[in-house]
């Protein structure tokens, strides 16, 4: 069977359906935001002042005079599949604002569910048959929360609270209103400044009654990315924890020897930008090569994931994490029993097989454990399967 799968990649959102080539979904509301940004800019293009003034005046100084309008952040943070087949929400951050859009038709038609300017939210589930949306709010100082918007748009509600990091809500296929998420406990110090986070759980929510009820904790691992189907198997992605970081005696040393060097480096550099911006020449031509070069690049749970490692494998389609990442499977009254290993995301389809990416990769798993690699890309941080894609 194949699948019409939609996947979040270098910050794109792209689609493929079967056999078909992949295609990327522009965000219509994304450029709309680009296009006012730099509309605003030209309609205050007669307050610039000249060349010199505007060197004497530090804003060349500090780079603001050659600041592109149009450059403005626009990220899409998270992907779900709607109500119909070809429907696809995605959540979408700027430096201003936070909004939900829905693109129906596989990207024929793109509307605006919810705006807001002061809250960021992401991880977006769709309810399969109510058609209300979980997400995760995230608050000030580093704290999270599930939140819930129902379908008639009657508002955003938190519907877990706590020092804590709420999020990766999915919900639960059948009747009434459950989800899973990961969650991890807040650790502060005595002066109650952050200090650490615990080891990510999963939990399941009633949100009509609030009652909470642990599913799968452990003191060494995270837990990710939960998702629970109607027979009761549950899904997640193991990996281990990362213990709070303690400074280093030899490290701190090693800093400050290294002081002075990196000091008369940063000089060197800062008259470098003003040799470059004058002349055209730089002041040295040490790794002027590499400077070219942009380094992909994503955080995934608090990791730094870099694209530049599929290069350095030399493998097709290498694991963009470590083997440790594992997606794991637990039947009612069962064990866990690991499916895959190397796993960035997944996702769960109709038919019981499992669609799954390592970063550079999607995989379908079926339900005899039969693995196929069904296309290639660059930083692959989710997975969505949207239905069965029609035959040829």
């Amino acid at each position: 069977m194949e699948f019409v799968i939609a996947y979040l990649a270098g910050g794109k959102l792209r689609v493929k359906a079967g056999q078909e080539p992949v295609r990327t979904i522009e965000s219509q509301y994304g450029q709309t935001i680009r296009d006012r940004a730099v509309k605003a800019a030209q309609r205050h293009a007669w307050k610039a002042q000249g060349a010199g003034d505007k060197f004497l005046s530090g804003e060349m100084l500090w780079g603001r005079a050659v600041r592109d309008p149009g450059a403005v952040r626009v990220d899409i943070t998270s992907i779900c599949g709607g109500r119909a087949g070809d429907q696809i929400l995605y959540s979408l951050e700027s430096d201003s604002l936070c909004g939900i859009l829905a693109v129906e038709g596989l990207g024929a038609e793109e509307r605006r569910l919810w705006n807001n300017h002061g809250q960021r939210l992401r991880y977006l589930s769709h309810h399969p048959a109510q058609g209300h949306l979980a997400c995760s709010l995230e608050n000030r100082f580093g704290t999270a929360n599930v939140a819930v918007i129902l379908e008639d748009g009657s508002g955003l509600r938190e519907v877990t609270e706590g020092d804590s990091v709420d999020t990766a809500p999915r919900w639960i296929p059948g009747d009434g209103l459950r989800l899973v998420f990961q969650s991890a406990g807040v650790g502060r110090d005595r002066d109650g400044h952050f200090a650490a986070l615990g080891p990510y759980a999963i939990q399941e929510l009633d949100v009509e009654n609030g009652r909470m009820t642990a599913l799968a904790e452990d003191a060494e691992n995270d837990l990710l990315t939960p998702q629970k189907t109607e027979d009761g198997s549950l899904f997640y992605i193991r990996r281990p924890h990362r213990a709070p970081h303690h400074v280093s005696i030899t490290r701190f040393a090693k800093d400050v020897l290294l002081f002075p060097f990196r000091l008369l480096y940063a000089i060197v550099q800062y008259l470098n930008f003003f040799s470059a911006i004058y002349t055209g020449k730089k002041l040295t031509s040490v790794g002027g090569a590499r400077s070219k070069q942009q380094l992909d690049q994503m955080m995934i749970w608090g990791n730094l994931v870099h694209a530049a490692k599929a290069e350095q494998d030399g493998d097709a389609a290498p694991d963009l994490v470590p083997k440790s990442w594992q997606l794991v499977r637990v039947r009612p009254g069962g064990d866990p029993e690991t499916l895959a290993k190397g796993v960035l995301a997944f996702d769960v389809a109709a038919d019981g097989s499992v669609i799954y990416s390592n970063g550079s990769a999607v995989y379908r798993l079926d339900a005899n454990g039969r693995q196929e690699r069904l296309f290639k890309d660059r930083l692959i941080e989710q997975v969505v399967v949207l239905k069965a894609a029609p035959s040829a």
